[in-house]
C-alpha cells in the first residue's frame, strides 16, 4: 500500500492506491467478491488510518446483520456476531480501551507503562486472514533480526501473554509454563512427558498412536466462547479466565461435575472421584472426612498450564497452602508413575511435615 501525490486544478489531491500482490494475500476473504463487492473500498472508505480503522469498522460486518452497510454482499449477513461475546463479563477488552492501539506498536510490549488493550488487528491481518489461515500475515516475537510468521495459535497468543512487560500484577508467562523442559505442562507445544494419566478420556492420550487420537492441545480447547455456537476465537464468555466452560478455583468448594466442567471435558470424572490417580483426590476436592464444609480446588495444588517445579502440574497455590511446620513447601515423588509421594506444606491448618501416601 502506498501514496502518490499528485497536482489537480491547483489542490493537492492524496490518490490511495493498492498493490494486491504486495499489500495484500489475494486468497484473503476480505479480497473475496463475494463479500466485498466494492473491494478495498468496502472497508476503506472512511478509514482511519491513524489507529488502523479500530473494532467499529470489523464490527459492520461481524456484528448484528442489521448493520451490515450499503455496498457490501448480502453473503456478510450469514457471519456471526462477534458483539454477543464482547459484552460478556470476562473478554478480550477490544471495545473497553478506545484510542491506545497504534499501528505502530510491536508485541510483546517492551513498556511497562503501555496500557493493556486488545485491538481485532492484533490477532487478525485483515489484508492476509482467511478461513483457511486464520494467522496469515502475523508476525511472532522479534529475536534478534529475525521475525517469524506465526502458524500456531499459542504462538499468536504469547505475544501478549508471555512476555509482554506490561503483564498484570497475577498474570504469569505462559510460554515459560507451556515450555516442553518443564517437569509437566498441559500439552500445548508438543505431547506431554507423563506417559500414565490414568483419567483421560478418549481420544485423548498421552501419546498419538491412532488417527484419531488427541495427544497435543490448543489454547482455544479452554479458552474461548461458552456458547458453542458462537464465532470463533477467544472473544468473551461469562466463565471467569475467558474459559469455555466452569472452573472454580476457591475453597470450600462443593464438588460437582460443573465446578469443574472444563476439566472434566478431557479428564474422567469417576477416575478423579474413585482415587484411580491418587489415592487421596476424592478426600481433597470432594471434602471427605476432614472437609465437611466442601473440598479445594484442582487449583490449589495443579497449575492448569504447567508447572516449572514438579512433575503432575503441581504447583501449589499460595492462596491457600503455606509452609509446614519446618517451613518447608513441596512435592516428593516416590518412585516415578507409581503414584506414591509425599507433601510438605501447611493445608486447612493441617500439618503435612511430611503426609505420605
Amino acid at each position: 500500500m502506498g501514496f502518490r501525490y499528485i497536482q489537480w486544478l491547483s489542490l493537492p489531491v492524496i490518490v490511495l492506491f493498492f498493490s494486491l500482490s504486495h499489500a495484500a494475500d489475494k486468497s484473503s476473504s476480505h479480497l473475496d467478491k463475494r463479500y466485498m463487492s466494492d473491494g478495498c473500498a468496502s472497508c476503506h472508505l472512511g478509514f482511519d488510518f491513524s489507529n488502523g480503522g479500530g473494532p467499529s469498522k470489523c464490527i459492520s460486518c461481524h456484528g448484528p446483520a442489521n448493520s451490515v452497510p450499503q455496498g457490501l454482499s448480502s453473503l456478510t449477513t450469514q457471519l456471526k456476531d462477534l458483539t454477543k461475546d464482547f459484552s460478556k463479563n470476562y473478554r478480550h477488552p477490544v471495545f473497553d480501551k478506545r484510542g491506545v492501539h497504534s499501528t505502530k506498536e510491536g508485541l510483546p510490549e517492551t513498556d511497562p507503562s503501555t496500557p493493556r488493550h486488545a485491538e481485532c488487528a492484533d490477532c487478525h491481518s485483515p489484508h492476509y486472514v482467511s478461513s483457511a489461515n486464520p494467522f496469515a500475515g502475523l508476525k511472532g516475537k522479534r529475536v534478534g533480526n529475525f521475525t517469524a510468521p506465526i502458524t500456531k495459535e499459542y504462538e499468536l497468543c504469547y505475544l501478549c501473554h508471555a512476555e509482554s512487560a506490561n503483564l498484570p500484577l497475577k498474570s504469569t508467562n505462559k510460554r515459560a509454563e507451556f515450555n516442553t523442559s518443564n517437569p509437566s505442562y498441559h500439552p500445548v507445544e508438543g505431547e506431554g512427558k507423563n506417559l500414565a494419566v490414568v483419567s483421560l478420556i478418549r481420544p485423548y492420550r498421552e501419546k498419538k498412536t491412532a488417527a484419531n487420537d488427541i495427544s497435543v492441545l490448543k489454547c482455544g480447547d479452554c479458552h474461548g466462547s461458552d456458547d458453542a455456537n458462537a464465532p470463533r476465537g477467544p472473544h468473551g464468555s461469562k466463565y471467569e479466565g475467558l474459559l469455555v466452560d466452569n472452573f472454580a478455583t476457591g475453597d470450600g468448594i462443593q464438588e460437582n461435575s460443573y465446578a469443574y466442567a472444563v476439566c472434566y471435558r478431557c479428564h474422567k470424572r469417576s477416575s478423579i472421584l474413585a482415587n484411580e490417580s491418587f489415592p487421596l483426590h476424592s478426600r481433597h476436592i470432594a471434602g471427605e472426612r476432614n472437609f465437611k464444609g466442601g473440598g479445594t480446588s484442582c487449583h490449589t495444588c495443579h497449575s492448569s498450564h504447567g508447572s516449572a517445579e514438579n512433575r503432575y502440574l503441581i504447583r501449589f497455590n499460595r492462596d491457600y497452602v503455606s509452609e509446614s511446620s519446618t517451613g518447608k513447601l513441596k512435592f516428593v515423588e516416590k518412585g516415578t508413575y507409581a503414584f506414591h509421594g509425599e507433601c510438605w506444606l501447611t493445608c486447612h491448618g493441617v500439618d503435612h511435615n511430611p503426609k505420605s501416601y
